[in-house]
């Protein structure tokens, strides 16, 4: 996802034990790199879970568990 916006500064208290575990997942090397693809990762999720419930709401989706 291109960064297209402009960078701010912020004053944030986190949880260091969340931040050092989401680094490593990540394998950022900063912490800054860390929470922009943490919110990254939030974003895709809600365009991800937009578009499955859409595909579902369309009737395309076929159960294969489904008898017939």
């Amino acid at each position: 996802m291109p960064n297209t916006s402009r960078r701010v500064r912020k004053n944030l208290r986190l949880n260091q034990a969340k931040l050092d575990r989401a680094r490593r997942i990540l394998g950022t090397e900063t912490e800054t790199e860390t929470v922009e693809q943490a919110l990254d990762l939030v974003a895709f999720r809600a365009e991800v879970t937009t578009g499955v419930r859409r595909l579902a709401g369309s009737k395309t989706l076929r159960d294969p568990f489904a008898g017939g």
